[in-house]
């Protein structure tokens, strides 16, 4: 059943990357880009891409409700449809801001959950055409290939941690009790670049404020599945269920995790 529908899914993403996504990089005109919210953009690309996704996904699965990011922002109402039975769960354009200022990384996330819990995601680069899939209980895979997460050896270990949404007195904490234990590095802004990064050797830590499940589902199960460790930071796991509960740490290893909890709570 996996390998069938990575295929399938595989296949779709790379035609919406090419037909609706690819052809608008670099040459968005401005009334094609749109601000939701502060740091938050949303393009033709975006809009487009999540219809044809959601109709692919249908085909492959249509016992399966379907929750788009896109149509979430429209719609607050559909993020129910998380809350029990099988659901796709689509980021089309994941890492917006880049992709509308004409840079990389960004890519096309999607997860399948069930009953609050990620079975299965996908996260692909189409200009590195990477494509990462994990399934619960089986692995992790790039390009077809198993993958094993790998720390990056550095001393001090490498943390990408995001304080666009942090308080001020969190980005106090960060720099006062995390940052002289840590090579502080910046984000990619782009969670289908962060997650991988944490498995090929290139982040040891990455740490999220915001946890919305086309974020961050594909990638959890993708860390997890790797070896490594991303869970909430008391420990308990990540479900696309928790509707608006903030915090997610996640790491190369589960010795990195624990550590980093432990440098954490003395920031409290």
């Amino acid at each position: 059943m996996s390998a069938a529908l990575d295929t399938a899914v595989a296949a779709l993403m790379r035609r919406v990357a090419a037909e609706a996504i690819l052809p608008r990089y670099q040459t968005l005109a401005a009334h094609e880009v749109i601000a939701k919210a502060a740091n938050d953009m949303v393009t033709i690309a975006d809009t487009e891409a999540e219809v044809m996704l959601a109709e692919g996904l249908a085909a492959i699965m249509p016992e399966a409700a379907i929750v788009g990011e896109e149509a979430v922002h429209a719609d607050p109402a559909l993020s129910a449809r998380l809350d029990s039975g099988l659901c796709w769960i689509i980021d089309p354009v994941d890492g917006t801001n880049n992709f509308a200022a004409g840079k990389p990384p960004f890519g096309i996330i999607l997860a399948l959950s069930d009953g609050g819990v990620t079975q299965s995601g996908w996260i692909y680069d189409p200009l590195q055409d990477r494509l990462c899939i994990a399934h619960l209980g089986t692995g992790a895979l790039v390009n077809g290939e198993r993958i094993t997460a790998r720390p990056t050896g550095q001393t001090p270990p490498i943390a990408a941690i995001s304080t666009v949404f942090l308080d001020s007195a969190q980005r106090a904490a960060v720099q006062a009790r995390i940052a002289p234990w840590y090579t502080l590095v910046d984000i990619p802004r782009c969670a289908a670049e962060q997650y991988p990064r944490l498995v090929l050797g290139v982040n040891d830590i990455s740490v999220f404020e915001r946890t919305l499940p086309w974020d961050h589902a594909a990638g959890v199960l993708f860390v997890n599945e790797a070896g490594g460790m991303a869970a909430r930071p008391d420990g308990s796991p990540y479900r696309t269920d928790q509707h608006g509960q903030k915090g997610l740490f996640a790491a190369s290893s589960p010795a990195l995790f624990e550590e980093f909890v432990k440098r954490s709570s003395a920031a409290d």
